[in-house]
């Protein structure tokens, strides 16, 4: 879809080219009709193609990255980034881009009042500007999804919700990189000789955009480190789950071992007291159940729970207990009160 738009303000002194979501016959009117080599265009349909500026005899080209809005069904929570080519003529402006951008709807339906657009430049630094805010926003939106990602991982421990985190350590580090190139972009923009600006509101929207875009860095920074953490936090108690778990089977299989050991010897071909006896069966039985509580209790953390707190009372010196009883003494009153 190419579009001509000219009325973005009563001030515009170029063409805008608005081409979206393009396929074979926009690709051939744009190399024929408004002379855009073939490079550029394939340069600007590589979704991995990184931020930068080219200046050539004619044109010069300025490739930035946006977010993507649009949520993936397969994977929800993973928000990826793609190219955006500016192509800057003498008289007019083509931006192309493969897919479908926030950025662009908004400036094409002038929802942005406040962006300098009536300038070729400004019209650059209003896409930068307006991408920053959404990355902002998606950022935002991410790292709410995360905290409801978290509250169901607290409740059940499943393989979904960690799948989940690691859909959304993906979009963070889209978008990281993203906004690291278009950093990068925004800083030669200030320095490089053949964009210059036309007044000092476009140079403050420059300083402008280029504020959100590290505020969007360090919040996609923050937001990544913080859910690194946690998801290294959910595998540490996920392993010490997994281990109390196979402590008490352990436990279960010792216990069982002792009765299994009584009960071998009256399987064997010789002649043992009292097997005679009609109650013999009832009091192998009680002694077994007898012999696998005592053991469990030996090889349970319940008696060397006991056996600690019993040693670190024996270990404590007068003084100590003097203050313990003044305290204990403090508390009934504070409590009768």
């Amino acid at each position: 879809m190419i579009v001509k738009r000219t009325d973005l303000t009563p001030k515009q002194n170029y063409t805008w080219i608005d081409a979206r979501n393009i396929d074979r016959d926009d690709i051939a009117v744009l190399t024929d009709e408004y002379m855009i080599p073939s490079e550029v265009l394939a340069d600007i349909m590589d979704q991995d193609e990184q931020a930068r500026i080219e200046k050539e005899d004619d044109y010069t080209v300025i490739i930035c990255r946006l977010p993507n809005d649009d949520e993936d069904e397969d994977n929800p929570l993973v928000r990826t980034c793609s190219p955006l080519g500016i192509i800057l003529f003498p008289d007019k402006v083509v931006t192309i881009t493969k897919e479908d951008s926030v950025v662009i709807d908004d400036l094409a339906r002038r929802r942005v009042r406040s962006c300098p657009v009536d300038t070729k430049e400004g019209l650059v630094i209003s896409i930068l500007g307006r991408s920053a805010l959404v990355y902002i926003r998606l950022l935002k939106y991410i790292n709410r999804q995360k905290d409801l990602v978290e509250e169901q991982l607290q409740k059940s421990i499943m393989n979904y919700e960690l799948i989940q985190l690691l859909q959304i350590q993906k979009s963070l580090v889209y978008f990281t990189t993203s906004l690291a190139g278009n950093e990068i972009l925004l800083e030669k923009l200030q320095k490089t000789p053949f964009f210059k600006l036309n007044s000092e509101d476009e140079e403050e929207f420059l300083e402008d955009a280029i504020t959100d875009n590290r505020q969007a860095i360090q919040m996609a920074n923050i937001y990544s480190d913080i859910l690194t953490g946690t998801m290294d936090a959910f595998a540490s108690v996920i392993g010490n789950n997994m281990n109390i778990i196979m402590k008490r089977l352990t436990v279960i299989s010792l216990s069982l071992m002792f009765p299994t050991f009584i009960t071998g010897f009256f399987g064997m071909n010789i002649h043992i007291p009292g097997v005679d006896s009609p109650w013999a069966w009832l009091v192998l039985t009680v002694v077994c159940i007898l012999v696998s509580l005592v053991g469990s209790y030996l090889i349970s953390d319940r008696r060397n729970k006991l056996l600690l707190k019993a040693n670190s009372i024996k270990k404590k010196s007068p003084s100590e207990r003097k203050y313990l009883a003044r305290k204990r003494q403090v508390l009934k009153g504070d409590d009768k009160d």
